[in-house]
């Protein structure tokens, strides 16, 4: 059985920069669906004894289209949610620290070059969908965009995801409109860049 992650904090949290209202309809109804949906097609198609990254890393073997399109769908939607509402906090550090920043200001040109590449994947995916960074285990840094609720494990190569930042409407219309360069903003004045840090140390040591 995927549980969804318990939140470290409340809804109203992240105000101002995430309002309540996304918050809570956002774990509540959006995430809470691709859980639900996720339980629902992993029993019919007996995979829902299988870790979640292993899951997505082996769509493929899922015979039946119509179970393996609904986990593709509803176990990235769990997955990355997941991610998504852990990486944040009201009061996390605000720059990426430790071993990732020294591999930020190494491989991606420092924090500011960052900001601004992971920007550019969020607002350039057409449609709903997502932006990563991501790691291997040797610590290689990846950035990318998906469509949809794909994520990089699905590509079954080895790189994980460890920051997504979440473009669909639903993750920020109540308060941005249309407007999703302000969100994503935003977005960054959230993120727990220690949680981020253990993320990357979790993926390189194979605890993840």
């Amino acid at each position: 059985m995927f549980k969804q992650i318990e939140l470290a904090y409340d809804f109203n949290a992240l105000e101002p920069h995430v309002d309540a209202l996304t918050m809570e309809t956002h774990y509540l109804k959006h995430h809470a669906g691709y859980t639900k949906n996720l339980n629902d097609a992993a029993t019919k198609a007996m995979v829902i004894d299988l870790d979640i990254k292993v899951l997505l890393s082996s769509l493929a073997k899922i015979e039946d289209e119509g179970l393996r399109t609904a986990i593709r769908n509803n176990g990235g939607g769990y997955y990355n949610h997941n991610l998504y509402f852990t990486t944040i906090s009201p009061n996390g550090k605000r720059e990426p620290v430790g071993d990732l920043a020294k591999a930020i200001n190494d491989q991606l040109s420092g924090f500011g070059s960052l900001k601004e590449e992971l920007t550019k994947l969020a607002l350039g995916r057409f449609g709903s969908g997502w932006a990563w960074l991501s790691t291997d285990k040797q610590g290689k840094l990846y950035l990318s965009s998906t469509a949809n609720q794909d994520n990089p494990l699905m590509d079954a190569n080895g790189i994980e995801p460890i920051l997504g930042i979440d473009v669909w409407e639903h993750a920020y219309y109540l308060k941005h409109k249309n407007l999703r360069g302000n969100y994503v903003k935003e977005f960054f004045e959230v993120i727990d860049w220690q949680t981020i840090e253990e993320n990357y140390q979790k993926v390189i040591k194979g605890e993840r």
